[in-house]
């Protein structure tokens, strides 16, 4: 007989890289967006010895996940005094288009952020992510002919957005920070770890996604350990979202995209801390990343 809450697990880990997608793309980040998606986790976690038997577990899942997305935007919205509201929608889209569902696929989270709440979350799970009109109806609390419009729109929106050029100057770390981003990546590839270590502040944290967390010195240390008994790693210095990473090669084959990236952070000259993408390597996907160019 099949253990509820084991299959629950199952389920959860399997879904984690598509809940991933859906949060990114609604937040604009793939940062944000894992942070939104451990949220809903939690909520979900919490939630299912309580919810009784669920028709669809999957729909149930988006719907937990698109009202974090939600408060998240409104708790970002507040502190950064800017409004996201949504319109009353009377048009009729084609849920079938091969064309739109590519378009979609392809845009940047940057301009995903650009369409309304309502017409990005239908465009994301239709599009991007597969669903049926009734299916995100579901997840959305609205109606088909409420999905079929925002569609419309968000799917119009996008063809007038990828018309446009993209003249955002590209980011650029300061010096300073370049520099201790250079010395890391270099170290860590020395397997100097004892050198990194030196550089640990009394409150250092790690968050090694999907695994485990750090917590000061002691406990970080071992995490350098464990990098020290692997040999499938080569970082270069990078940017992800703007944001020093440490961005992941296969050393084996190092002109193929990323596997994954590690955010890191100084204070006063010394680490105080690293989110490692290692375990969730979901997460690269559509990254806003550059690396080789600092």
């Amino acid at each position: 007989m099949t253990d509820p809450k084991a299959e629950f697990e199952r389920l959860l880990a399997e879904l984690r890289p598509r809940l991933h997608r859906y949060c990114a793309r609604m937040t604009g980040s793939v940062i944000d967006g894992e942070d939104v998606l451990q949220e809903t986790l939690v909520k979900a976690i919490e939630a299912f010895p309580h919810t009784g038997p669920l028709a669809n577990v999957e729909g149930w899942l988006f719907r937990i996940a698109h009202n974090a997305a939600l408060d998240f935007l409104r708790r970002r919205s507040r502190r950064e005094g800017v409004q996201d509201g949504d319109e009353a929608l009377e048009a009729i889209a084609d849920p079938d288009s091969e064309i739109d569902r590519r378009q979609a696929a392809a845009a940047s989270l940057r301009t995903l952020m650009r369409l309304p709440v309502a017409q990005r979350s239908s465009v994301i799970l239709m599009d991007v992510l597969g669903h049926s009109l009734e299916e995100i109806s579901e997840v959305l609390e609205s109606t088909v002919p409420a999905v079929k419009a925002n569609l419309h729109r968000g799917r119009q929106r996008l063809s007038e957005l990828a018309a446009e050029p993209d003249d955002r100057p590209p980011p650029v770390l300061a010096k300073a920070d370049r520099q201790r981003l250079a010395a890391y990546v270099e170290r860590f590839n020395a397997r100097d770890f004892d050198a990194l270590r030196a550089q640990l502040t009394d409150e250092v944290k790690v968050e090694v996604v999907n695994r485990t967390r750090l917590n000061g010195r002691g406990e970080v240390r071992r995490y350098f350990g464990n990098y020290s008994q692997t040999t499938d790693w080569h970082l270069v210095p990078g940017l992800v979202e703007g944001r020093p990473a440490a961005v992941v090669l296969d050393p084996d084959q190092p002109v193929d995209p990323p596997l994954y990236f590690m955010l890191v952070d100084w204070r006063d000259g010394h680490l105080l801390n690293v989110r490692d993408f290692r375990y969730a390597r979901y997460v690269v996907d559509g990254a806003e990343l550059s690396f080789n160019a600092l």
